[in-house]
């Protein structure tokens, strides 16, 4: 009886660490609502880290992070993983974030 309450324990230990892991690599992934508004700082820091627009960059990269939660991996392009962010455009139509 001990025996089978402790394996349960066991089991049950083992599922929330796996269901905690999970949690914590889907946090880090991209696409849409990825990111906790705290994060914004340094995802726009890291995709604007090698453009000569420095700061416009990050004002618009921060203003789309939290209205998207997401930042596109790299520090160009591949912005078809966030849609939001992708799709937000200037009045004139052009694209709003770097």
């Amino acid at each position: 009886m001990a025996n089978a309450k402790a394996l349960s324990i066991l089991l049950l230990t083992l599922l929330a660490l796996s269901m905690l892991a999970t949690g914590v690599l889907a946090s880090s992934s991209y696409g849409p609502g990825s990111l906790k508004s705290s994060q914004c700082l340094g995802q726009c820091t890291r995709r604007c880290s090698k453009t000569q627009y420095h700061k416009p960059c990050m004002f618009f990269c921060q203003k789309c992070c939290r209205k998207c939660l997401c930042v596109p991996p790299g520090f160009y392009g591949n912005k078809q993983v966030c849609p939001c962010y992708n799709n937000w455009k200037t009045k004139e139509g052009g694209p709003k974030c770097p």
